[in-house]
């Protein structure tokens, strides 16, 4: 949309949009359009109301202003938090897109649930691959929370090196009493979501740590771990190296084996939020259909609401 300013070369007349004309004296056609835009109505009447232009039918320059008529544009909703006054990132690793009405009811909920927190932090439990980095970073998100991955900080603590490399150069034990002493130090903090390692619930140590926040279990089955460990590759996990046939297979078996290792040590968490429930009440037949906000929003539901009040 556009005003249209109309004026002579003599500059002897101007016609304007707004039912006004009148003869200035001589005048540079610059200042002229410098004082129009100045004074220009921001929000003209309906052209059709306008009285017709008085110009001179010779010689005529046609101008084009811009209006200040805003358009509108669609722009991609993301959740951002004010604390900190740091606008929450995008996600770095993953690619998925939500749904509107998840981002909505996520946002919702978690306004519900933060008074409840008082600051404590977050420990995301569960197998390898079960989501828990995913789905912490959106927690933190919509909870103006930091995000860790205990892994993460393992491997910063040994100079950058791996996981694997660490399992292989200094062994398993080395690595959870890294391990240990990254949770020793969470602990102390406040307005964390961290994630921790699969087998990070062994100890019985961590968890004195742990239960300092609010712990949650991500369960989920172990064919969906195989589906998706399988998909990505093995090789940046050194506890499924050890089995042979297929890659599913392998890693199948193996994932069983440490699953009944592992299951009684998972219920010390505060919550257990069961994918396979979540798919039950969303109709979805496939826990691998489930997006990482809806299992967020679970998260956040009244279930671990209640929980967060009475821990």
């Amino acid at each position: 949309m556009y005003d249209t300013i109309l004026f002579s070369n003599n500059h002897d007349l101007i016609s304007l949009p707004h039912s006004f004309s009148s003869p200035i004296p001589p005048i540079h056609s610059y200042y002229i359009n410098i004082f129009l835009l100045l004074f220009r109505r921001p929000n003209p009447p309906n052209r059709e109301s306008l009285c017709p232009l008085e110009v001179k039918p010779w010689n005529l320059k046609l101008f084009k202003v811009p209006s200040t008529k805003i358009q509108q544009r669609k722009l991609p909703l993301k959740i951002a938090c004010s604390y900190n006054k740091v606008p929450a990132s995008t996600l770095k690793s993953e690619s998925f897109k939500t749904p509107l009405s998840e981002e909505l009811i996520l946002k919702s909920k978690s306004k519900e649930v933060e008074p409840y927190l008082s600051g404590r932090c977050i420990y995301l439990v569960g197998m390898m691959g079960s989501g828990k980095t995913t789905v912490g970073k959106i927690l933190s998100q919509v909870l103006c929370y930091s995000f860790f991955d205990s892994d993460t900080l393992i491997e910063e603590e040994v100079d950058g090196t791996s996981v694997a490399d660490i399992f292989k150069h200094y062994g398993e034990t080395f690595f959870r009493d890294k391990e240990t002493e990254v949770l020793r130090k969470l602990s102390m903090t406040h307005r964390h979501v961290i994630s921790t390692g699969g087998g990070a619930v062994v100890r019985p140590i961590n968890w004195k740590y742990m239960h300092k926040g609010v712990s949650i279990w991500l369960d989920v089955p172990v064919e969906a771990l195989a589906q998706r460990i399988t998909a990505v590759g093995t090789n940046s996990r050194p506890l499924l190296h050890s089995e042979v046939g297929d890659a599913y297979t392998k890693t199948f078996m193996r994932l069983s084996s440490l699953f009944e290792e592992r299951s009684q040590a998972y219920a010390n968490a505060n919550a257990k939020v069961s994918l396979e429930n979540i798919a039950a009440k969303l109709g979805q037949k496939d826990v691998s259909d489930l997006t990482p906000t809806a299992i967020a929003i679970e998260l956040l539901s009244k279930k671990c609401l209640e929980l967060w009040i009475t821990v």
